[in-house]
């Protein structure tokens, strides 16, 4: 069965071609944002909602006004393309994937998407609509064989860098079966903890540049507003962020594709890291940490490799229960790294027994299909008790 997958690349056009997609860009964001207005206006002021058929309609007469003719200089594909980008945002807000769909901003990253009726790709070499040369591409690894791209989805990034992301369809062969199974606890100090005791350190990639980033700041912050310096400071600061995001990114992918390439079923907690985050101490290193788009990569790459992912019941109290006897503590600080079980007297390790006790209810949850609480419960008097099954 063949599925979409996306090939990014970077791209390196030449001034006139910065200077096409520079123009894209803006009316893109410009189309975006008026459309979002009008969504916003339509539904508070006349309480009727309106999809991409009205707003297409409308961006045809917008495009005849004299004051918006310069829409016209550009491909008519991108502008259909952030309507459609817009209704998206709509939908992820109303199914509770996203917050409200809020105004792009110049700064931010720009971006437009064409389809196959507004490129050409011919041995190799793609020409977006509007341009005469091909852009200059870097394969950093090959696209597979015979494949022709659907669309195409040109960025600039805050730190003035291009890239163009591919989407084919692929035919992608499930690894060989195994009987592998892991549990992964993931945490601060470590960020992954495997139930075969294996540790996978924390890179704290901001934390490592996070002085650097902050003097980049301040020097940017002093500059006058509108300045040329200003902008040279901007760009700095947007080069330290990306460089930690790249970073962050590859050491990701590196680890999740080995994860998925050498077991059949692996385990994990689902977190809740919105909320996580919240925490008055700890939010800047959960948020250095990456724990979701670590699980986002595990969960479409097990779906493309044919392997298991399961997430667990997030209640579950992994790092309290015991795993050889299945006693629970009452309480466990997050300074306590180990602990002796009061009824068998096993020494653990949190991390460890915490990934082991992740495992066998992943299992267990594979097996049966449901969500799985602690069989042995002890309260607070110290007497064990038998939990019931939600």
């Amino acid at each position: 069965m063949k599925q979409k997958r996306a090939f990014k690349y970077r791209v390196y056009p030449t001034p006139e071609q910065q200077q096409i997609l520079a123009q894209t860009f803006g009316c893109c964001r410009f189309v975006y944002n008026w459309a979002l207005r009008k969504k916003t206006d339509a539904y508070y002021n006349d309480h009727q909602r309106l999809y991409y058929k009205e707003l297409s309609i409308l961006l045809t007469d917008l495009k005849k006004q004299e004051e918006t003719h310069w829409l016209n200089e550009v491909s008519s594909v991108p502008l259909q393309q952030a309507l459609r980008h817009l209704d998206k945002a709509f939908l992820n807000f109303f199914e509770g994937r996203a917050k409200y769909p809020t105004f792009h901003k110049k700064r931010n990253t720009q971006s437009a998407t064409y389809t196959a009726n507004a490129f050409t790709w011919r041995n190799g070499s793609l020409t977006l609509a509007k341009m005469s040369e091909p852009l200059q591409i870097v394969w950093s690894r090959p696209l597979p064989n015979e494949a022709i791209p659907s669309s195409v989805t040109i960025t600039k990034d805050c730190a003035d860098r291009y890239f163009i992301s591919l989407l084919v369809e692929e035919e992608i062969a499930h690894l060989p079966c195994n009987e592998k199974a892991i549990g992964a606890d993931l945490g601060l100090k470590s960020f992954v903890v495997l139930s075969t005791g294996e540790v996978v350190g924390n890179p704290r990639f901001f934390h490592k540049d996070e002085k650097k980033l902050a003097k980049a700041q301040r020097r940017h912050a002093k500059k006058k507003k509108g300045s040329k310096n200003r902008d040279k400071a901007r760009l700095k600061v947007a080069r330290i962020h990306a460089c930690i995001a790249d970073r962050r990114r590859d050491f990701l992918h590196k680890l999740s594709t080995r994860l998925i390439r050498e077991n059949q079923t692996m385990c994990v907690e689902s977190l809740q890291v919105k909320n996580m985050v919240k925490h008055p101490t700890l939010s800047k290193a959960i948020s250095d940490v990456g724990w979701s788009e670590f699980v986002s990569q595990l969960e479409y790459k097990a779906d493309w490799y044919g392997r298991n992912l399961v997430k667990i019941d997030k209640w579950y109290p992994s790092s309290k229960r015991c795993f050889e006897c299945g006693h629970i503590l009452t309480s466990l600080p997050l300074d306590i790294r180990q602990w002796d079980c009061p009824e068998c007297g096993i020494h653990h390790d949190r991390d460890i027994n915490a990934a082991k006790n992740i495992v066998t209810v992943g299992l267990t949850v594979l097996a049966c299909g449901e969500s799985i609480r602690p069989g042995r419960v002890s309260s607070r008097s110290g007497k064990t008790q038998r939990s019931r099954k939600p």
